[in-house]
C-alpha cells in the first residue's frame, strides 16, 4: 500500500499561483503513476493532470493545459502540481491519487485526503 498526504492549497486571487504537494509513504513511490483530480459540490470528479512513474510522460485536462504543471521528485517521494494563472473556475477540492492510468480516475486505488483551492475573482 501507499499513503498519500497532501499539502498546499488555500485562497488566491484570480491570476495568482499555488503549488500543491502530494507526499507518499509505504511502498516504493517510484512504482506508481500519480494523478491529480478535483471536485466541486454537485459536480463529478474532474481529471486535472497525471504523471507516469518515471516522470517522462505527463497528461493534462484541456481546461488546465498551459497553466498547470505536474512534476515529481522520486527521491523525495513527492509529486507537485504547480498552478499558475488561476481562474475562479479552478476552485475545487483537489485530490492526488496513486496507482492508476493516465487521467482515468476510476483506475486509481490510493487517494490523498484532499485540499481546498479557492480562487477569488
Amino acid at each position: 500500500q501507499v499513503q498519500l498526504v497532501q499539502s498546499g492549497g488555500g485562497l488566491v486571487q484570480a491570476g495568482g499561483s499555488l503549488r500543491l504537494s502530494c507526499a507518499a509513504s509505504g511502498r516504493t513511490f517510484s512504482d506508481y503513476n500519480i494523478g491529480w483530480f478535483r471536485q466541486t459540490p454537485g459536480k463529478e470528479r474532474e481529471s486535472v493532470a497525471a504523471i507516469s512513474w518515471s516522470g517522462i510522460s505527463t497528461s493534462y485536462a484541456d481546461s488546465v493545459k498551459g497553466r498547470f504543471t505536474i512534476s515529481r521528485d522520486n527521491a523525495k517521494n513527492t509529486v507537485y502540481l504547480q498552478m499558475n494563472s488561476l481562474k475562479p473556475e479552478d476552485t475545487a477540492v483537489y485530490y492526488c491519487a496513486a496507482g492508476g492510468r493516465g487521467l482515468s480516475g476510476t483506475t486509481y486505488g490510493y487517494w490523498g485526503q484532499g485540499t481546498q483551492v479557492t480562487v477569488s475573482s
